[in-house]
């Protein structure tokens, strides 16, 4: 006889969140140790505490009981077992059958590996850039053209820097059909989130500073999109002109690199 997909899925649930309970030490999640602990691992007392839930509801939860959680639980409890973002994506999916939203990813800042990825493409500007299009990490080549160091973490958002700051605009020769692109292509990466907050103070922020935005954002180029700019004078005014590939380098995160590539 075949098992209920609900049955299973509860019981995978069980198993998954048994399994990272015992991973962990009283250390690692900076409480006392004690040498009186029997079995190795994390009490369930232990870790509704640290998640900030009730002990009983998180039982009935790891028992796998028909019990209806909130997203905040889920990212609370992923926060007190120590879950990476591949294992928080996967309790998500266990206990909601989706994904976490993903505002809950709003990255401001990249793994070793992923800067000395940028910092290795030594002759080619590139940059990682979460959902809301914030530069979180960036290169020489890419902080030359665009001086990401010089600006505040605020000023530091793409679609900020293309449609308020007038030195940037003042060095872009096609800004009008870059500047659309990039918007089509902003609109479309909101889509997954429609009603984060930041991201909607940072639209009408933008509507406020930019005629331009304002109009396109009501009718926005359906035909063209980008996530890098065609053309760029740099601060010697030399013309460069560029193609770009934008690779996702952080799925759960929603982390694009941006790298661009001399025409």
């Amino acid at each position: 006889m075949k098992t209920h997909p609900l049955t299973r899925s509860r019981s995978e649930l069980s198993e998954f969140l048994l399994h990272h309970r015992k991973k962990l030490s009283t250390a690692d999640v900076g409480l006392p140790i004690s040498a009186r602990r029997r079995t190795p691992g994390l009490r369930r007392e232990e870790v509704a505490a640290l998640a900030g839930v009730g002990l009983t509801w998180y039982t009935w939860f790891e028992q796998g009981r028909e019990i209806q959680v909130s997203e905040s639980f889920l990212l609370n409890v992923s926060k007190a077992l120590r879950l990476n973002d591949s294992e928080c994506c996967h309790l998500f999916l266990l206990a909601h059958r989706r994904p976490p939203p993903a505002e809950a990813y709003e990255q401001t800042s990249v793994s070793p590996l992923i800067q000395q990825l940028l910092d290795d493409l030594v002759q080619r500007p590139a940059y990682v850039i979460n959902l809301q299009w914030n530069v979180i990490a960036w290169n020489a080549a890419a902080n030359d053209l665009f001086g990401f160091t010089a600006r505040s973490p605020a000023e530091r958002n793409f679609m900020r820097m293309i449609f308020a700051n007038p030195e940037l605009r003042s060095r872009l020769p096609d800004w009008h059909r870059d500047a659309s692109r990039l918007l089509a292509q902003f609109r479309c990466d909101q889509a997954a989130t429609p009603e984060n907050s930041p991201t909607l103070e940072l639209i009408e922020d933008l509507k406020k500073l930019s005629p331009d935005f304002r109009s396109w954002y009501q009718k926005p180029n359906m035909d063209s999109y980008s996530y890098g700019l065609g053309t760029v004078l740099d601060t010697q005014s030399k013309r460069h002109d560029f193609a770009h590939e934008a690779l996702t380098v952080d799925e759960h995160r929603h982390l694009k690199l941006i790298a661009y590539f001399k025409q």
